[in-house]
């Protein structure tokens, strides 16, 4: 490990525990915080993350949270009907900016998430969490609000698969810890790269290019550091996250994504084939089943003319 990273890791990886609730609080001042779930057929569990969310974070005696929303990317279960009833602002992913067509993936939802929001922190959420603790906000965002040199917070914790502790994800140790360490060391030291819980100053995030699919927090990731530098990143222990876990198929396809995240970054040169093809067992034996990866990136929010216009007024 760079010697560079060792003293980040002194320097720049907490455990929630080190921000007490009162701290925060104190410092939050005029700061406006937005929690934002992205959610897609969430309905067993985006109710109980924000329950959790609007009764610890959004009382009178503990105003942490100004705004907590939902974006549903076209759920076709009660995700938005259980989302609402639970105290969330709900919004429809295809009824922000309709003049650019919607496509399908994590990252288009937390780019168009930006529009609809207006707090100075911007925090992301996977709704897919069980057992949520209100540590997970809080963790992130408080190095944000005590600490004005931080720019870029990420969640760390186990992930259990099962009843198997572990520290990382599958894709996280076979592809992006890899990537990041050849490729860019200096961020060898964060516990979960592709972790969906996040916070980060809206000044940072309208400037980065977010990948519409699986590569939005690899790709934030690196685009962060290159824009704000390695000090200006920092990582906060928040335990253990559970959640629900993707098939091999699955997975082979966000690893595909997140390699072609990479690259771009690496080179921004062509890939000549992106592809990926995967095999499935039928009746007449092996089936090779092809799919497209992602490779469309959205600008910089700051350079959409709505985003601006909003800002104006």
């Amino acid at each position: 490990m760079l010697e560079e990273v060792e003293r980040w890791l002194a320097r720049r990886s907490w455990s929630v525990a080190d921000r007490p609730l009162e701290r925060i609080l104190a410092a939050k001042r005029s700061t406006r915080v937005s929690v934002v779930l992205p959610a897609l057929n969430e309905e067993a569990t985006v109710g109980d993350i924000v329950a959790v969310i609007r009764r610890e974070l959004m009382s009178e005696s503990v105003p942490l949270v100004d705004e907590l929303v939902v974006i549903d990317s076209g759920s076709t279960d009660r995700t938005a009907e259980v989302a609402a009833a639970a105290g969330a602002r709900v919004v429809a992913r295809d009824a922000i900016l309709p003049r650019i067509p919607a496509v399908p993936g994590k990252g288009e939802v937390l780019w168009r998430s930006l529009m609809v929001t207006s707090g100075d922190v911007v925090c992301f959420v996977d709704a897919d969490l069980r057992d949520f603790s209100a540590d997970f906000v809080t963790g992130i965002v408080g190095p944000l609000l005590t600490d004005p040199d931080v720019d870029f917070v990420k969640a760390m914790y186990d992930r259990p698969f099962g009843d198997t502790p572990g520290q990382g994800g599958r894709v996280t140790e076979l592809v992006a810890r890899p990537l990041l360490n050849l490729h860019w060391p200096q961020l060898a030291g964060f516990v979960q790269p592709l972790g969906g819980e996040y916070a980060a100053r809206r000044s940072l995030l309208e400037r980065l290019p977010f990948p519409v699919g699986y590569g939005v927090e690899l790709g934030l990731l690196v685009d962060a550091l290159h824009t704000v530098g390695l000090d200006a990143l920092a990582q906060v222990d928040v335990g253990v996250r559970k959640h629900r876990h993707q098939d091999g198929q699955a997975l082979g396809r966000m690893a595909a994504a997140i390699y072609r995240t990479a690259q771009l970054r690496l080179s921004r040169g062509h890939l000549v084939r992106p592809w990926l093809t995967q095999f499935e067992r039928g009746e007449a034996g092996f089936t090779p089943r092809t799919y497209a990866v992602d490779t469309e990136e959205r600008p910089p929010m700051a350079e959409i003319t709505e985003y601006a216009r909003r800002r104006v007024a």
